[in-house]
C-alpha cells in the first residue's frame, strides 16, 4: 500500500513539474502581448509626442517589442522578444500576432533609461515580403529610418518617406525615432508555440488567417480601433 501510494505521489509530482513551465510560458507570453499593448495605448494617447496617426493607418505591419533592457544592449546579447502583426488580408482589421526577436545592431540601441520599447511601422510591401522571412537585417534586406515624433508626417525627410520600414523607441515616457541598422528580426517558433500550441511559422499566422488567443483581444482592439482601414499601396 505504501508503494503505491509513493508512486503516485511521484506521478504527480512529476506531472506537476512537466505542467509548471507550459503555465509558465503561457503567462510570459500572455504578460507580453499585455505590455505590447500597453506600449501601443501609450503611443496613440500622446498624438502631439508619439507616433503620427496618419503612418499607422498606411502602415502594412507593426512590430511592438516591449521592455527593452539598457544592459542586454551594452553587453551585445538578444535584445528582446515582441510581435508582428499585419494587415488582414480579407481587407480590414489586423492578424493574429506572430513572435519575432530582435538580436544585434548598432550603438544606436544604446539609449538612455531602464528599459526601452521599440515599435517599427512597415509602410511598404516590400518590408512586409522581408518581415515573413525567417530573418532578416533591417537596414540591409529592408531599408529602415528613424520614424518622425507627432501629431502628423508631414516633416518627414526623403529618406523617411522612401524607407521600408520607420522605427520608434520610447524610454521614460519619451518617444523619438531610433536607427536600427545592423540589427537582425527572425521569427521565435517557440514562441508562437507557447501562444497556439504548435510551432507555426509567422507566415501562416499572418497569412493564413490563423485565429487569435484572447490573451491577444487588447492589442487586436487598439489596433483596429485606431486604424482599422485597410493600409494604403505605397
Amino acid at each position: 500500500m505504501r508503494w503505491i501510494l509513493a508512486t503516485v505521489a511521484t506521478i504527480a509530482i512529476a506531472t506537476t513539474a512537466a505542467i509548471s513551465p507550459v503555465r509558465a510560458a503561457g503567462n510570459d507570453s500572455t504578460r507580453r502581448l499585455n505590455d505590447a499593448a500597453a506600449v501601443l495605448s501609450a503611443t496613440m494617447s500622446a498624438p502631439d509626442k508619439g507616433i503620427p496617426q496618419d503612418l499607422l493607418q498606411k502602415a502594412h505591419c507593426i512590430v511592438i517589442v516591449p521592455d527593452l533592457k539598457t544592459a542586454a544592449f551594452i553587453v551585445g546579447g538578444k535584445y528582446g522578444i515582441g510581435y508582428m502583426l499585419c494587415r488582414s488580408q480579407k481587407g480590414s482589421g489586423w492578424s493574429a500576432p506572430a513572435t519575432v526577436r530582435i538580436e544585434g545592431g548598432s550603438v544606436g540601441f544604446q539609449i538612455g533609461g531602464s528599459s526601452t520599447d521599440l515599435i517599427m511601422l512597415v509602410m511598404t510591401e516590400r518590408g512586409a515580403q522581408k518581415l515573413l522571412e525567417s530573418k532578416f537585417t533591417l537596414g540591409g534586406d529592408a531599408t529602415v529610418a528613424a520614424g518622425p515624433v507627432g501629431r502628423s508626417a508631414t516633416a518627414q525627410t526623403d529618406v523617411q518617406m522612401g524607407a521600408d520600414i520607420l522605427s520608434w523607441s520610447r524610454s521614460q515616457g519619451l518617444f523619438a525615432g531610433i536607427a536600427l541598422t545592423g540589427a537582425t528580426l527572425r521569427e521565435d517558433l517557440d514562441g508562437n508555440a507557447e501562444i497556439y500550441g504548435k510551432k507555426l511559422s509567422n507566415r501562416d499566422i499572418v497569412m493564413n488567417g490563423v485565429r487569435p488567443t484572447r490573451a491577444a483581444g487588447k492589442l487586436l482592439e487598439l489596433l483596429n480601433r485606431h486604424s482599422a482601414a485597410e493600409a494604403k499601396p505605397q
